[in-house]
């Protein structure tokens, strides 16, 4: 997680925009920056975002 952004906000985003112009659901996309997809899920839920499998995106 150290070398993504460590604003939530931007993080926020900057998941979001990997999500949709990579076309890649949460689970690739952890993988393939190297991250947990729990510490990821669980930063993200501190500051109220919640991934949706759906619309593939936090909100």
């Amino acid at each position: 997680m150290d070398k993504l952004p460590q604003d939530p906000i931007i993080l926020y985003s900057y998941i979001n925009t990997q999500l949709r112009d990579r076309r890649m659901n949460l689970d690739e996309l952890c993988e393939d920056l190297n991250i947990s997809r729990k510490v990821l899920e669980n930063k993200l839920l501190e500051f109220g975002f919640i991934y949706n499998p759906m619309t593939n995106q936090f909100s």
